[in-house]
Protein backbone atom coordinates (compact mmCIF):
# COMPACT_ATOMS: atom_id res chain seq x y z
CA UNK A 1 0.00 0.00 0.00
CA UNK A 2 0.97 3.29 -0.74
CA UNK A 3 1.16 6.42 1.26
CA UNK A 4 -0.62 9.45 0.59
CA UNK A 5 1.72 12.73 0.89
CA UNK A 6 -0.11 13.79 3.67
CA UNK A 7 -0.04 10.48 5.12
CA UNK A 8 3.81 10.59 4.93
CA UNK A 9 4.01 14.27 6.54
CA UNK A 10 1.93 12.76 9.42
CA UNK A 11 4.58 9.88 9.70
CA UNK A 12 7.43 12.60 9.62
CA UNK A 13 5.71 14.48 12.12
CA UNK A 14 5.73 11.38 14.38
CA UNK A 15 1.53 11.63 14.58
CA UNK A 16 -1.15 13.78 13.36
CA UNK A 17 -1.76 15.67 16.43
CA UNK A 18 2.22 16.24 16.18
CA UNK A 19 1.82 17.82 12.77
CA UNK A 20 -1.10 20.07 13.61
CA UNK A 21 0.93 21.30 16.47
CA UNK A 22 3.89 22.14 13.95
CA UNK A 23 1.69 24.03 12.12
CA UNK A 24 -1.00 25.55 14.69
CA UNK A 25 -3.78 23.79 13.73
CA UNK A 26 -6.23 21.45 15.51
CA UNK A 27 -5.79 17.69 15.47
CA UNK A 28 -9.23 17.45 13.91
CA UNK A 29 -8.19 20.14 10.85
CA UNK A 30 -5.44 17.50 9.85
CA UNK A 31 -7.87 14.29 9.93
CA UNK A 32 -10.67 16.99 7.93
CA UNK A 33 -7.43 17.23 5.44
CA UNK A 34 -7.26 13.27 4.63
CA UNK A 35 -10.69 13.33 2.98
CA UNK A 36 -10.86 17.06 1.75
CA UNK A 37 -6.81 17.53 0.64
CA UNK A 38 -4.55 19.93 1.83
CA UNK A 39 -5.46 23.97 2.19
CA UNK A 40 -3.25 25.60 -0.33
CA UNK A 41 -2.05 27.88 2.91
CA UNK A 42 -0.49 24.65 4.30
CA UNK A 43 0.98 23.32 1.58
CA UNK A 44 4.50 25.57 2.30
CA UNK A 45 4.60 24.96 5.92
CA UNK A 46 3.99 21.17 5.50
CA UNK A 47 6.76 21.37 3.23
CA UNK A 48 9.02 23.10 5.59
CA UNK A 49 8.16 21.14 8.37
CA UNK A 50 7.97 18.01 7.38
CA UNK A 51 10.13 17.98 3.82
CA UNK A 52 7.40 16.57 1.77
CA UNK A 53 7.06 18.34 -0.92
CA UNK A 54 4.62 20.65 -1.84
CA UNK A 55 4.69 19.55 -5.52
CA UNK A 56 3.36 16.01 -3.43
CA UNK A 57 0.51 17.94 -1.34
CA UNK A 58 -0.66 20.26 -3.80
CA UNK A 59 0.17 19.27 -7.73
CA UNK A 60 -2.65 21.42 -8.87
CA UNK A 61 -0.95 24.60 -7.44
CA UNK A 62 2.87 23.49 -7.58
CA UNK A 63 3.05 21.18 -10.16
CA UNK A 64 6.55 19.73 -11.02
CA UNK A 65 9.21 20.84 -12.95
CA UNK A 66 10.02 19.42 -16.38
CA UNK A 67 12.85 20.38 -18.49
CA UNK A 68 11.41 20.76 -22.15
CA UNK A 69 13.35 18.83 -24.60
Amino acid sequence: MEFTPLERAIHAAGSGKALAELLGVTPMAVSYWKTRGVPARQALPIEKATGVSRHELRPDLYPSETVAA
